[in-house]
């Protein structure tokens, strides 16, 4: 596949590549050199901060109680790993 630099310096990704890695507008690329190449990594944090604040606990009194449960440890585990 090939994307062509335009005037600004912008490309266009071709449609295969967006669908394949679920691309849509205002999605957040990473852009990094190896040497002589580009490298675009589909930014992990934008996918999350979409998510934000779209699921309830319920039955949990805070986050940390839920991570916790999810974890197997009771509420006096606490930082015991830490």
């Amino acid at each position: 596949m090939e994307a062509t630099v335009a005037e600004r310096g912008q490309i266009t990704l071709p449609k295969a590549v967006r669908d394949a890695l679920g691309l849509s507008k205002g999605t957040i690329l990473k852009v990094e050199l190896e040497g002589s190449r580009i490298v675009l990594r589909k930014s992990v944090d934008d996918a999350v901060s979409r998510a934000r604040g779209r699921f309830k606990l319920e039955g949990f009194a805070s986050t940390d109680a839920a991570m916790r449960a999810v974890r197997g440890q009771g509420a006096d585990d606490g930082d015991a790993d830490r």
